[in-house]
């Protein structure tokens, strides 16, 4: 009730007026006690991150520059097309050896400090591909043992990627898609920056540029500051106690190795497989040219994936990258049935795309859900296991294709991969991981 009201009473029921009281003296109201402002998360591209991000792009970037350059090289010095897969395989198989041992390094060391070491290690190399390149041609055995090399740089710099991501960005998935979106972008730059400086110049300049490359990333990773984890400063075991210690911490995640033994053979019998016979098939049936045109075409399906990662946050972020994965058949049925080359890239679009999504939910998981002190070790045993098998697929492409057709290879891949998205959304563990 108001003063007013206590202080007056109707004519009609008061016949002494009332005398009027002096207005109370209010006291002042205490001042509004206001909510703390909730905390500003920190931004994305802080400091860190945009180092990190730098590197990122220019490796892929330089990476992108190899195949074209030792393309080029090899076969411009007379060399035969075997060649080169032999230089390939050379990287791909020391990658895949040293990758483990790499793992244990960045735990044991950090991992910005053998990104470092990886990134110097490299760029010898690429300086003498340049400068041998250039003056006409390098012997065989110093081409093969130079991408040994840079394969086993490769080994060591890969699985601080995985750590340092949790490390540098408050937002995981949102830095993972930033970065699937300009390594989509830099695989589609890299192989025609490579094509444009081997018309203009010589081999020797693409791989000039590929050592500029490994040049940035290390000032870049020199540059950044990481806060010490526990880790860093605790008592080591042996290498090979850590190294066993990883795959105990490997095996105690079933929703983790469900994935990587579901991959595995998806790896074996669709990833890989498709590579390369999609090369041969579309440059048979369309010509070099539309086979480089549909690879662009696939690294834009790339992008617009890691955008789609960027904006959805799914509860279920395995399950809904999972279902993803289901335009990655499309793209192998539309080869497999003579599709014209407008229809093949609606194809690839789709298919890089879905790829794509898939990579950001299932790194963000990872690097979500392992301890930060393993996570160099899981993230190796996860690249060592695909990679291997991605490798054997590739290697009995070939004979398998011209025993049954590439068509038949290319549509039994397509319903293998549809049963892999069956066996990911199955599996309990692996469709109801949830967020972290």
């Amino acid at each position: 009730m108001s003063v007013t009201d206590n202080t007056y009473k109707s004519e009609a029921t008061e016949r002494i007026p009332a005398p009027v009281a002096p207005p109370a003296r209010r006291a002042p109201a205490p001042p509004a006690q206001q909510s703390p402002a909730p905390p500003v998360p920190p931004a994305l591209w802080n400091r860190n991150f945009r180092l990190f991000f730098v590197a990122r792009g220019v490796a892929v970037f330089g990476e992108g520059m190899v195949p074209v350059a030792f393309a080029a090289g090899l076969l411009g010095a007379g060399h035969p097309g075997s060649t080169v897969g032999y230089a390939l395989g050379g990287w791909t198989a020391a990658f895949a050896l040293f990758v483990l041992f790499g793992g244990v390094l960045a735990d044991r060391f950090t991992a910005r400090r053998m990104m470092i070491l990886a990134d110097l290690l490299r760029l010898p190399g690429a300086a003498v591909l340049a400068v041998s390149f250039t003056l006409g041609g390098p012997p065989l055995w110093a081409v093969y043992a130079l991408s040994v090399l840079s394969g086993v740089g490769a080994a060591l710099f890969q699985p601080g990627v995985a750590s340092t991501i949790p490390r540098i960005a408050p937002d995981v998935q949102r830095a993972n898609a930033v970065l699937r979106v300009v390594e989509a972008l830099m695989t589609m730059a890299g192989p025609a920056a490579a094509g444009l400086l081997v018309a203009v110049w010589s081999a020797g300049a693409a791989f000039a540029v590929n050592g500029v490359t490994f040049a940035v990333s290390a000032v870049c990773f020199l540059l950044m500051r990481l806060a010490p984890i526990p880790s860093d400063t605790a008592r080591r075991d042996s290498f090979l106690a850590e190294l066993a210690g990883g795959w105990r911490e490997f095996r105690s995640r079933s929703w983790l190795w469900g994935v990587i033994s579901i991959w595995t053979v998806y790896g074996l019998t669709v990833a890989g497989p498709m590579v390369p016979l999609t090369a041969s098939l579309v440059t048979e049936e369309h010509g070099s040219a539309a086979y480089g045109v549909l690879m662009a075409v696939n690294g834009a399906g790339s992008a617009v994936g890691g955008l789609l990662a960027i904006r959805l946050r799914p509860r279920r972020p395995l399950a809904a990258g999972a279902v993803a994965l289901l335009g990655l058949p499309v793209n192998l049925v539309l080869l497999g049935t003579g599709a014209p080359v407008g229809a093949l890239g609606a194809g690839q679009f789709v298919g890089g795309a879905a790829f794509a999504f898939w990579l950001v939910m299932w790194s963000t998981s990872v690097q979500t859900h392992v301890p930060q002190e393993a996570l160099n070790r899981m993230h190796a045993y996860d690249v060592a296991g695909s990679l291997l098998m991605m490798g054997v697929g590739r290697t009995l492409s070939g004979p398998v294709a011209a025993a049954v057709g590439t068509e038949e290879v290319l549509l039994t891949g397509a319903g293998i991969a549809v049963l892999v998205v069956a066996a990911l959304l199955v599996v309990r563990p692996v469709r109801t991981l949830p967020r972290a």
